[in-house]
């Protein structure tokens, strides 16, 4: 088998069938058997090792939510069995730093430890950091196998594994649907999204696809080449060396090493945790490179799985939480907006098949980790389950997301603008910032100003205009590097998930 299998692991249940592959010699014939707990054979199938490859591939019959199955793989006199599989449901995780988090590294850490134990059925696997600069057939190194969660490897150290956002979902995500599920890790800190993209998605923004350098692995003797900054003719970046992009930034090198070995899995969805690294180098692109990435994921998964992944995989992500209070830039805000392909909510018609988790109201000033890793992932994970559970699993009645501004009305003469929300309003704070206006006498100039709230009601909102000129060219809300405190932005709906910003 290839090295993403093991004992304990979780393969994707019906109505799509999971595939499994691995090397033999090539030309011999392997043959895959599943068998249920007490020997009985459940089904067989067979396979040419192709060359000069030497890979097979074998895609199961559906099978059911449950196990514990045996998966044997023979090869004339040599076999390879792997014991305690179940089916579920397969997630796969990815990001940089704050997916990266551990269990250990976040609120409430050692209750969440504690409480691993009470789930058996949430299977994890990590695959180690490593970069390519050609796409790999296999990975190169496992950091954690798959295996049965316990306290020491959901808290291994700081930003190695377990993934403590992939964790959260995944728990919540069991005690929803009540059968098995397993979590797939790929993250890596400090990334910048070019380097998780394939060489077609960046070609579909006209961005570079190759530097034409190469790249060691993470345990390299040389300074790794993948590290160096990104380059386009369009582009300039003088934040390149910025703390926040520590991780590998050369175009697709992450996409080659940790994505495309996995292409061959059937999975159910993806959770995404990326941004930061991208408000410091190629911000105005996001609103290309991560639509362009989430189509381009859900056709390689498709097609590497032999049409098993559906081809509009769910596909959630995390919108930036905060980074330094008062902070004048605006890069935060602006990657924000173009996570949404710059039209504010998903799905939408650029993304459909997305979810998203605003995170932008659970900024951690103190912490320890600094405050770009907020520690409140447990928000982060209901969040995102909230959004699996509606778009994935298609529960049609749950309220996913914050409200959103569908009508903005301006009443010149007594200077005020009403605005007109899809949900009923809950009003936490009369913030005075958070709303703000692009104020003009002429067409060609603009300045933004604060409005204030004058009054709110059960579904709209009252800005006031007060020396603003007789031009009001645009409205944007909660436009910061950190827009509000913890939990108490000053927009949410009665279940608690805040308005997202906008503009």
């Amino acid at each position: 088998f290839a090295s993403y299998y093991g004992d304990h692991m979780v393969l994707q249940k019906a109505p799509a069938g999971a595939v499994v592959w691995g090397h033999g010699l090539p030309g011999a014939a392997v043959t895959v058997a599943l068998l249920e707990a007490a020997g009985l054979v459940v089904m067989k199938k067979r396979a040419q090792v192709k060359g000069p490859s030497g890979r097979w591939t074998v895609v199961l019959d559906p099978m059911d939510q449950g196990g514990p199955y045996t998966l044997m793989a023979e090869q004339g006199l040599e076999n390879v069995t792997l014991q305690d599989i179940y089916f579920g449901d397969v997630w796969l995780c990815s990001g940089q730093s704050n997916m990266a988090m551990t269990v250990l590294q976040v609120a409430n850490a050692s209750q969440e430890l504690a409480a691993a134990a009470r789930y058996p059925y949430v299977r994890v696997f990590a695959a180690a950091p490593a970069c390519s600069h050609v796409e790999l057939e296999d990975l190169e190194r496992v950091d954690l196998p798959w295996s049965i969660p316990t306290a020491e490897n959901l808290g291994h150290g700081n930003f190695t594994y377990f993934s403590a956002v992939c964790w959260l979902l995944g728990r919540s995500l069991y005690e929803a649907l009540g059968f098995p599920v397993g979590l797939v890790e790929a993250a890596w800190s400090g990334t910048p999204i070019e380097a998780w993209s394939s060489r077609q998605a960046l070609q579909m923004c006209g961005l570079p696809d190759d530097t034409g350098s190469a790249c060691f692995n993470h345990a390299g003797l040389k300074p790794p080449v993948c590290f160096a900054p990104l380059s386009h003719p369009a582009l300039s970046s003088s934040t390149s060396t910025h703390q926040h992009l520590s991780g590998p930034q050369t175009p697709s090198v992450l996409w080659n090493a940790m994505i495309h070995p996995l292409l061959n899995m059937t999975l159910r969805g993806i959770a995404w945790y990326q941004g930061e690294a991208n408000a410091f180098l190629h911000t105005d692109w996001y609103n290309c490179t991560f639509p362009a990435l989430v189509a381009d994921w859900r056709q390689a998964f498709h097609t590497g799985s032999a049409g098993q992944t559906e081809p509009l995989l769910p596909f959630g992500f995390v919108q930036l939480s905060t980074y330094r209070r008062q902070s004048p830039d605006n890069s935060f805000a602006w990657l924000r907006w173009h996570q949404t392909a710059d039209l504010g909510v998903v799905p939408n018609t650029r993304m459909p098949g997305t979810f998203m988790a605003v995170a932008m109201d659970l900024g951690d000033e103190h912490s320890p980790y600094g405050s770009i890793h907020p520690r409140d992932k447990q928000n982060v994970a209901h969040r995102l389950l909230l959004g699996a559970r509606a778009v994935a699993y298609g529960d049609k009645e749950l309220v996913f997301q914050g409200p959103y501004p569908i009508r903005a009305v301006l009443e010149v003469t007594r200077g005020l603008l009403n605005i007109t929300y899809s949900q009923e309003l809950v009003f936490r704070q009369r913030d005075m910032q958070s709303f703000e206006v692009c104020c003009s006498s002429q067409a060609s100039l603009c300045q933004w100003v604060p409005a204030p709230v004058a009054m709110v009601g059960s579904r709209t909102v009252t800005l006031a205009l007060a020396g603003c000129g007789a031009l009001v060219l645009g409205l944007r809300y909660a436009w910061a590097e950190w827009p509000c405190d913890y939990q108490a932005c000053p927009l949410y709906n009665p279940q608690g998930l805040p308005a997202p910003p906008f503009l």
